[in-house]
């Protein structure tokens, strides 16, 4: 027998217990919307029994520990395919705004109306006008006019893909910022992690559920590897370098210019170049040295093809005036073509004809007209047009893919993430099913210390 005092603290014991356990599921309850959070359950456990002259004799019940219900493999796999999943964003976005810097529009019967495309064939188009009629001035500034226009168009793509080149360098030293600030975060909770479980038998499962939604956010940025230390915490490593060792940020990302232009990674103190394969970083980097390096370097190639083979036409052509020689592009690539500022000021010296003195030639005018059905061997034996379409196609077959590879992407990362919340996440039927149970039978225990006081108090009445 336990005896009245004793039983009244088996009471109290299971009165406590029945108390933490109601807090838990109101925990619970209130991060049901909270989606780095992981349910709780508490361990209630027999306390130990007592010894007495008929045997062992229970004493009732307390919190063993407070659980978080976590699958360590499905966290690591999502983490895995956050990086999969930021890789492949980062690639669509900036594919998405090279597609968008060509400014091609299409009628309704799919005729390019704007853009290097439409630009070209009015070019082509205008000198066939010209060499119909060799002497008209009309058509000589019309000519003008088109090229003008050619030329500004290709300026304005190359400066376009050129300012998305800078705005991916920048957006790769933000996102390296980002990364930085989640490794400092990640070793100060391990530092309050391994604090807070010191001298404990339980886990400080909110801390833990903070570092594991940070390594997720790290995961979109960079593919990392993990392992535990000796303490409980979890270290850092990209290709080799250890940036995160229990408490302590050891390293970090750091941008760097190799001497292209290109902003590449490394970490800053070991200085060892890094090459993610997925996250973020990857994605950026690979968009912009990939599909819109080449891109940019067509429309280049476009513009110095142009440039040398009209004007080599041009050069020994003869004006209205019987002048000759003059180019009729000045530069050498889409960053700096140009009309010569003297044919834009003076149409009449367009040198149209074959022959001097010959104001109805049209030698030249022809020539430079039928450069738009004459592959070139600059430009992989074929024509201007096809040269350029080959390039949009190419962007659009590569925004295609990746858009594709995104679609699938977020199919799996969404099971993973439903997989684990049906592991992880919050019922609010098992909650309030669990606070029902939990609160009749802290009522219960409350009853048994409610009635031992009033057997105590016969007991001491008894005397009187």
């Amino acid at each position: 027998m336990l005896g009245l005092f004793a039983t009244l603290n088996l009471g109290q014991r299971a009165l406590l217990a029945n108390q933490q356990a109601i807090e838990v599921a109101g925990h619970n309850i209130a991060n049901v919307n909270n989606a780095g959070y992981a349910r709780q359950r508490v361990s209630l456990q027999t306390s130990s029994p007592i010894q007495t002259s008929e045997g062992a004799v229970g004493s009732g019940v307390y919190v063993a520990r407070i659980s978080s219900i976590r699958d360590q493999i499905l966290d690591g796999e999502i983490v895995t395919e956050s990086a999969n999943t930021g890789s492949l964003t980062a690639q669509q976005d900036a594919l998405q705004t090279a597609q968008s810097a060509l400014g091609e529009q299409l009628d309704s019967l799919g005729t390019p109306t704007a853009g290097i495309a439409a630009r070209l064939s009015g070019f082509f188009n205008s000198w066939q006008a010209l060499a119909a009629d060799p002497s008209n001035l009309a058509a000589r500034q019309t000519v003008v006019q088109n090229a003008a226009s050619l030329a500004n168009t290709f300026q304005a793509v190359d400066a376009r893909l050129g300012s998305l080149r800078s705005d991916l360098n920048t957006q790769l030293g933000n996102d390296v910022s980002s990364a930085n600030d989640l490794l400092a975060d990640i070793a100060k909770l391990n530092r309050q992690i391994e604090n807070a479980e010191s001298g404990s038998s339980g886990n400080a499962n909110d801390l833990r559920d903070a570092r594991q939604q940070k390594l997720e956010e790290l995961g979109t940025l960079v593919k990392f590897d993990t392992s535990t230390g000796i303490s409980g915490g979890v270290n850092i490593s990209v290709g080799g370098v250890a940036l995160v060792t229990e408490t302590s940020v050891t390293d970090r990302f750091q941008v760097y210019d190799p001497g292209s232009g290109m902003n590449l990674l490394r970490a800053e103190i070991a200085g060892t170049s890094l090459n993610p394969t997925s996250g973020r970083f990857a994605g950026t980097i690979t968009a912009r040295d990939g599909a819109i390096a080449d891109l940019r370097s067509s429309v280049n190639a476009i513009a110095s093809g142009l440039i040398n083979q009209v004007n080599t036409l041009h050069g020994p052509g003869f004006a209205l005036d019987g002048s000759t020689g003059a180019p009729f592009f000045s530069g050498s690539t889409a960053v700096d073509i140009r009309v010569n500022p003297a044919l834009a000021a003076n149409p009449a010296l367009v040198q149209a004809s074959g022959t001097s003195g010959a104001a109805g030639d049209n030698q030249v005018a022809r020539s430079i007209a039928s450069l738009a059905d004459q592959a070139q061997a600059s430009l992989g034996s074929i024509t201007f047009g096809q040269r350029y379409s080959a390039a949009v196609g190419g962007i659009g077959s590569s925004l295609q893919s990746v858009s594709q590879n995104l679609a699938d992407q977020k199919t799996v990362t969404n099971l993973l993430t439903q997989q684990r919340s049906s592991v992880s996440g919050v019922s609010m039927d098992e909650e309030l099913s669990d606070l029902t149970r939990y609160q009749k039978a802290y009522e219960a225990s409350a009853r048994v210390m409610s009635t031992v006081a009033t057997m105590l108090d016969t007991v001491i009445n008894l005397g009187r």
